[in-house]
């Protein structure tokens, strides 16, 4: 079957009661055992049954069975939002003495979490241009965790070679790690390109508007050890499970994800064209235009469509405020990948804790908007930020 009618009719493993085709909300804590054997075989992993829903739900593990039955993972973790599928993912790969190669480039608390809260532990972060495959090269060794990235970073649009980042990797026997928000799996195959462990934020696009806090870890099965640490030393000790309620929400997102992404995107193209001919506006990053400097490794990794994320670059922080003021129908908003399309200045807020000399380490300018593209008619976002910009 294609992906999007895989989307829909995953088949879920046990069928409902009551034949209900959409599996219900299992709102409850306990699970009753035919007998105290079942109990046990349950308990230590013989049996595959819901024992208590901090680790396991109903719900929540149709939702994971249908993103496995998407991406061909071996095994599929849902958690209670993206940043606990980022620390689930790293905490089951790294160790006191152990480092992270990853890059400047990435999610203010993602970076705060490998900086800092991990560093803590005793994890060291490695921060290498990931563009460079002969950084990436130098700095894996044999105290490497893993190599950390986003496949298209957030701001700044940066995008990595992955498959050459594997082949390094994979040499040194080293796992990569990267989260995929912005491009959706079910439009490429990270599995194809060398990922180990995807994460994703499944908050953004999965939700369906915004709607619920989501994360998944979509585990490939080439670090066999990883998913054990994931299931049956962080799930139980950390517990950062998915609910059943966001479950089913996100479930019902999953099945229209591919509808809806393909029309922001086309928004997004739309737009990142029509914004460069607009008085007020210097710069568009977006990773669909052809003169882009990672267009052509872009598609070659991910297809044709190129996310629904963008920024624009004014003359300055003051211009970015004046015109963010002056938005009557994008929404002064942070997340990403909502129906609504949403504007937010990354400098002062995401990052706004960071000092400005780290925020140019980081390629985080004063000067730039970031736009997440909805579904409304790309005509009339493009016109509320050219009134804005001309008013």
């Amino acid at each position: 079957m294609k992906r999007q009618t895989t989307a829909i009719h995953t088949p879920y493993v046990r069928p409902d009661a009551y034949g209900a085709l959409a599996v219900p909300i299992y709102n409850n804590v306990s699970f009753e055992f035919q007998d105290a054997q079942q109990m046990s075989d349950v308990f230590c992993n013989r049996v595959k049954a819901p024992e208590y829903a901090r680790i396991g739900n109903p719900t929540v593990t149709n939702l994971e069975q249908r993103v496995r039955a998407l991406t061909e993972a071996q095994h599929v973790t849902a958690y209670n939002s993206g940043m606990a599928a980022i620390s689930n993912a790293l905490f089951a790969v790294a160790s006191q003495g152990r480092s992270i190669v990853t890059s400047r480039h990435l999610f203010g608390n993602t970076l705060a979490l490998i900086s800092n809260t991990m560093l803590r532990f005793g994890v060291k972060p490695k921060m290498r241009d990931l563009t460079d495959l002969a950084a990436v090269e130098q700095a894996v060794d044999e105290q490497t965790a893993c190599v950390y990235l986003e496949i298209v970073t957030n701001p700044q649009l940066e995008v990595a070679d992955l498959k050459g980042i594997a082949d390094i990797a994979h040499a040194k026997g080293v796992p990569v790690i990267a989260d995929s928000t912005v491009i959706p799996f079910t439009e490429t195959s990270l599995k194809d390109l060398g990922v180990d462990i995807e994460v994703v934020s499944s908050t953004k696009y999965i939700s369906g508007g915004g709607t619920s806090l989501g994360g998944l870890i979509i585990d490939y099965g080439t670090f066999p050890d990883i998913n054990k640490r994931v299931k049956y030393d962080l799930l139980v000790n950390l517990g950062a499970y998915m609910t059943p309620q966001v479950a089913y929400m996100q479930t019902l997102g999953l099945e229209t994800l591919d509808v809806r992404y393909q029309r922001q995107a086309a928004n997004a193209q739309w737009l990142a064209e029509a914004l460069r001919n607009v008085t007020g506006i210097e710069s568009v990053n977006y990773v669909g235009l052809p003169d882009n400097p990672y267009h052509e490794l872009a598609r070659k990794q991910f297809g044709p469509t190129a996310g629904a994320m963008l920024t624009i670059d004014l003359a300055s922080k003051e211009a970015c405020f004046a015109a963010l003021n002056r938005l009557k129908l994008v929404h002064r908003a942070t997340n990403i990948f909502d129906s609504r399309t949403l504007a937010i200045h990354p400098a002062s807020t995401i990052f706004g804790l960071f000092p400005e000399r780290q925020l140019q380490q980081m390629d985080v300018r004063q000067t730039t908007i970031r736009l997440s593209v909805g579904l409304e008619a790309p005509e009339d976002i493009f016109d509320d930020i050219r009134q804005a910009l001309e008013n």
